[in-house]
């Protein structure tokens, strides 16, 4: 049973190693690094507490626990996200646009503020 219970925690901590940031920036992406990094931690928790309440099935626990882990992370992360970008306000049109590091501007509405580079 401790067998099952520590593969079940590599494997989670694992998993955060191979987060990455799916737009290609190369930054830090809030959203990707601490969704898995909920996964993992809510994969450990699920595997001890499926364990040791009900019918005992680590596996469960640790696929629910990964599954709410996950989901709480990057809704924390994306949040953080929205908090890190840069908010400006453009006279002329007398609206707020948001800026990310990578150049990339935004209305509010979610238009493009910029043209796309290539």
């Amino acid at each position: 049973m401790k067998r099952a219970i520590f593969a079940i925690a590599a494997a989670g901590l694992l998993s955060t190693a191979c987060a990455s940031d799916p737009y290609g920036y190369g930054g830090t992406n809030e959203t990707v690094r601490q969704g898995a990094a909920g996964a993992a931690i809510g994969a450990v928790a699920g595997a001890i507490i499926g364990n040791n309440v009900g019918d005992g099935s680590a596996g469960t626990g640790a696929a629910i626990g990964a599954a709410v882990g996950g989901a709480a992370g990057a809704i924390r992360g994306s949040n953080q996200d929205r908090a890190n970008q840069r908010r400006n306000y453009d006279q002329q049109r007398g609206a707020y646009y948001y800026c990310y590091p990578e150049g990339d501007c935004y209305w509010e509405d979610g238009t493009r503020r910029n043209p796309p580079r290539y």
